[in-house]
């Protein structure tokens, strides 16, 4: 019996999204932190290994349930499907296969909805 591959997931966004081209400007831990959806003068964050999507005007970031990821790298707290607090944080490398998969998957999605305004440094 010939194995089966699963049909690759469709990230796709129901409508369709204009982005920019990813940008590649450096973006300070500390400035991200600020992009946190708590001040309406400032853009929303979200860092994920270390690229940063402009997730502004989800209220879900804002007000909702993912708001705990805003203005961090939440790199490690998406791999592992996890909305607590102690697991928004950048590092992944120490986790297992699956979870890295989930977290290329969400680096994906992210990229297809959200503008990349730069990367995370220092």
């Amino acid at each position: 019996m010939a194995h089966h591959e699963p049909e690759p997931k469709n990230f796709e966004p129901k409508e369709p999204v204009k982005l920019d081209p990813p940008k590649d400007d450096p973006i300070t831990v500390e400035e991200l932190s600020k992009c946190n959806g708590q001040d309406t003068s400032k853009p929303t964050y979200v860092a994920i290994k270390k690229y940063v999507f402009d997730v502004s005007g989800n209220e879900a970031y804002t007000t909702g349930p993912y708001k705990v990821f805003a203005g961090k790298d939440a790199s490690r707290a998406l791999a592992m499907s996890s909305v607590k607090p102690e697991d928004v944080k950048p590092e992944w490398e120490d986790l297992g296969d699956k979870e890295k998969k989930v977290l290329e998957e969400w680096i994906v999605f992210f990229s297809k909805r959200y503008n990349v305004v730069g990367k995370v440094v220092g």
